[in-house]
């Protein structure tokens, strides 16, 4: 039985081995050539293995971009998903701009990878897809705070929460890709403070 499981977990770590390896490999020439001249081909050369047991780890380029991007963005959601419990309005705002200044901070620190998800997004429809589970799920948080707030008195009634949260994040995620693509004019400072006092000012009541 010993001897047995001894197979198991060199066979567990040969995969886990091998699946790095191809990660490894479809990152550097996701860096080097781009997401659309990657071939699968290429990577599989790259990382040194066979195409049998590459397939036995992902279907393609799109599904090891997929596993790369829900690495990178777990980050993202984690914060999204911080407590969010305010008293006041200045209380919220303070924790507001500590997650648009986050948000927008990791978008500047991952720019090289993100890079490569954004042209992704616009070439594979399931990649794009999962881009969309990931909006989605920032999207839930969101409300769910909105809604704390409106519960507790702290911000209006008369708008829909996941309204204001599809809004609030649509304008997060324009300035990230504007900071992957070096397109922002402003620092990332001026940034989270302009958004984060529009939004504040627009949803919360004076205390």
């Amino acid at each position: 039985m010993a001897h047995n499981d001894k197979n198991i977990d060199g066979r567990n770590m040969r995969s886990i081995l091998t699946r790095q390896k191809l990660l490894d490999a479809s990152l550097e020439l996701f860096y080097e050539i781009g997401f659309e001249k990657t071939t699968i081909t290429q990577i599989i050369k790259r990382a040194k293995t066979g195409y049998g047991t590459a397939y036995v780890h992902f279907k393609g380029k799109d599904d090891i971009l997929i596993m790369l991007m829900e690495t990178v963005m777990r980050e993202f959601l984690e914060m999204a998903d911080t407590p969010f419990h305010p008293s006041s309005k200045e209380e919220a705002k303070h924790l507001v701009l500590n997650q648009v200044t986050a948000f927008l901070k990791m978008a500047e620190s991952n720019k090289k990878i993100m890079k490569v998800f954004s042209e992704a997004i616009g070439l594979s429809p399931i990649v794009n897809e999962k881009w969309d589970e990931i909006r989605e799920t920032n999207i839930y948080y969101i409300t769910r705070d909105i809604t704390f707030s409106q519960k507790n008195g702290l911000a209006r009634n008369d708008l829909k929460a996941e309204l204001v949260a599809r809004f609030w994040f649509f304008a997060n995620e324009n300035y990230q890709w504007e900071i992957v693509h070096g397109k922002n004019k402003e620092s990332l400072e001026e940034i989270s403070n302009t958004l984060t006092t529009m939004y504040i000012d627009g949803l919360y009541s004076t205390n």
